[in-house]
């Protein structure tokens, strides 16, 4: 008898990072037959490693610091597995940070609520820590109603962010003030702003500008801590990719999408075409490329369209950006890096797992960043030291090292333009740079012994800037704990700005995609579904509040403002950037997928605890009796506005 069994539906992920392998995992959990599709021969984007040359040293390529972690058990619970069952092991790490000042004062940043009440009664006293309290009750607050209400919620157009459930909380989210303002409200010291403030790096921002809502990752810092994978965050990625084959997921690394393939109109995805000219259909494509990058090259004017009967050739030349794609590019993006990846001869506990060190100019070294695009005369910035909590990071014995500076974004760099990095052996000392090759005797030379100092650039400069974050990492280093990490230097390399737009084709090099500011989130950012041009809306007014605001309405007036089949993934779509907002993004696109098919969404009715309805029937120690009665300021408020109104009564009518 013939096979009568349907055929699957089938879906494209292009790109293998965090969203794209959530994605992918998800579409085939629900039924889907899925092929990813990744230009990079290795899984995870900038959640990937790197390795010095003899395999001994392992560094985290990006992210390193596990927060929200939630939302990682709810990603394998709803895939009906966990973290432990795929050999992921989570290690807490205490304290969360070691925060390093240029006065030498050193404050540890720990979920250790006895220690942090040391720590803040040592600057502020013990109203101080009175304060630290009302703050982690604010900055709950806005990490409750922001996983309810923005990261597990879609907003597919402006009538999203209208919805009276999520306005009723606007206010309370502080997203109109920035998140040095708030912490002024709490902390009287510049010292513990800054402690309290730095965090807003994570979303690739000034705190002077970014919302108070992200108060919410200090939060999952000192109320859940941060946890790092042993053998490197890639292993969380690792571990969605063998959980995506199992059900039947195919990658194919390797493989650059050249375009993707939609359909006469322009209204309907059909597929994509390779590098190589390969053109593979599916029903359902989902971008996990950058976002601003896919608009501009894999979506060009008229050149994604199916011709009469089969796919048109690739065209030798990109296709123009559409205005939309235009007015993308131009948005506020986050900041990049200059990052160092160092093998050290020997261990240094004077650093612990995670460090910060703050610039004395606080302020002026974000406006350097932020404002002018450049590297600050005196940056902040973050030494991980992974072997601190994972072993097998480094040989025994010694040390690896990873050191994220803060820069501007790339400015007025054409695409495709960059450097991949040459590997250099000078002198013992493996360096993979984007600057002139340095040997190890030149790095000893930067150590503040032997030299006074670099001048600062004052143009995008990258050999210069980077020789400048070289000799000032070593320098502050030395200055504040004691330790010239030069001469321990055995394998080096680096990326720079124009490493992570080439090595990922990141829009301007900006690691964590679009900016985060009050216009770049919610409805105003990117929707998860991929957005039809618009000739008559589509870059009237620019990139600024008027043009955004436009496009809205326009799409709200438009009879098909998507593509259908077509979703986006990743750092510069809703909900944003960062591992576990990704995560949220994945299994957003999967329900959307899922639900516009007329499918079982599988993981839907899963809960990660007992609801309201299970405590019902909970009994014995476990059974929940919540007191009624003046338990809370609305009930007390209730008694005293009777009281007033019956003796409002009894003077003015004499009723009693």
């Amino acid at each position: 008898m013939p096979d009568t069994k349907p055929r699957p539906p089938t879906a494209i992920v292009i790109g293998a990072g965090v969203g794209g392998t959530s994605t992918a995992a998800r579409l085939a959990h629900a039924g889907y037959s899925v092929t990813v599709l990744e230009k990079n021969p290795f899984t995870g984007g900038r959640c990937s490693l790197i390795y010095s040359t003899d395999q001994q040293y392992r560094f985290d390529q990006g992210p390193s610091l596990l927060l929200l972690p939630r939302l990682f058990h709810q990603t394998f619970h709803e895939l009906d597995t966990s973290l432990a069952a795929e050999g992921v092991e989570l290690r807490k790490c205490d304290p969360n940070y070691r925060i390093h000042f240029g006065d030498g004062a050193l404050f540890e940043l720990s979920s250790d609520l006895a220690a942090m009440k040391t720590e803040v009664e040592k600057w502020e006293g013990k109203e101080g820590f009175e304060r630290y309290l009302d703050f982690l009750r604010e900055s709950g607050r806005h990490y409750e109603l922001s996983v309810e209400h923005v990261l597990l919620r879609n907003f597919e157009s402006l009538a999203g962010m209208l919805r009276w459930g999520f306005l009723k909380h606007l206010l309370t989210l502080h997203p109109f003030e920035s998140i040095w303002t708030r912490a002024g409200k709490f902390f009287w010291t510049e010292r513990l702003r800054r402690v309290f403030t730095f965090g807003s790096m994570y979303m690739g921002m000034s705190p002077f500008d970014a919302p108070g809502t992200y108060s919410l990752l200090q939060y999952t810092e000192l109320a859940e801590g941060i946890w790092y994978p042993v053998g490197g965050f890639h292993r969380v990625v690792q571990a969605l990719v063998e959980v995506g084959e199992r059900k039947g997921v195919e990658y194919r690394l390797g493989t650059a999408v050249k375009r993707i393939v939609l359909s006469e109109d322009g209204g309907k995805v059909v597929g994509v075409e390779t590098e190589k000219g390969e053109v593979l259909t599916a029903d359902v494509v989902v971008n996990n490329s950058d976002l601003v990058y896919a608009y501009t090259n894999l979506l060009g004017e008229s050149s994604s369209r199916e011709g009469e009967g089969e796919k048109t050739s690739i065209a030798s030349q990109p296709a123009p950006p559409t205005p939309y794609a235009k007015s993308l590019a131009n948005r506020p993006a986050s900041c990049s890096s200059i990052s160092f990846y160092w093998g050290l001869s020997r261990t240094v506990p004077e650093l612990g797992a995670h460090n910060i060190f703050l610039a004395d100019e606080y302020r002026e070294s974000f406006d350097s960043i932020f404002k002018r695009h450049l590297i600050p005369d005196e940056p902040s910035f973050y030494v991980n030291v992974p072997s601190r909590i994972d072993p097998s990071a480094a040989p025994e014995g010694t040390d690896s090292v990873v050191v994220l500076v803060p820069v501007g974004h790339l400015i007025d760099v054409p695409s495709g333009e960059g450097d991949t990095g040459t590997t250099h052996k000078n002198n013992n000392t493996t360096t993979t740079s984007n600057a002139t090759p340095q040997t190890n005797e030149d790095i000893k030379q930067a150590s503040p012994a032997t030299q006074p100092g670099l001048q600062p650039s004052t143009s995008q400069d990258w050999p210069a800037m980077i020789a400048l974050a070289r000799h000032t990492i070593l320098t502050t280093i030395h200055q504040r704990t004691g330790v010239d990490l030069a001469p321990l230097i055995q394998h080096e390399s680096t990326n720079d700005p124009l490493t992570w737009k080439t090595k990922f084709n990141l829009d301007r090099g900006a690691i964590l995609g679009l900016s985060h500011s009050f216009f770049n989130v919610l409805s105003f950012r990117p929707s998860t579904r991929a957005r039809r041009p618009s000739p008559v809306f589509d870059g009237r007014f620019g990139a600024g509040v008027l043009g955004r605001l436009l496009e809205l309405v326009g799409d709200l007036v438009r009879g098909k403002a998507n593509i259908e089949g077509l979703y986006m993934v990743g750092a510069s779509a809703h909900p944003g950037t960062g591992v576990p907002i990704c995560l949220a993004g994945g299994r957003m696109v999967a329900e959307q997928v899922l639900d516009n098919r007329g499918m079982v969404v599988p993981w839907r009715c899963k809960g990660m605890g007992k609801g309201e309805e299970g405590r019902k029937e909970v009994a014995g120690l476990d059974a929940v009796d919540r007191p009624w009665w003046l338990d809370s300021w609305r009930q007390w408020m209730g008694i005293w506005g009777f009281l007033v109104v019956i003796l409002w009564s009894w003077v003015v009518f004499g009723v009693f």
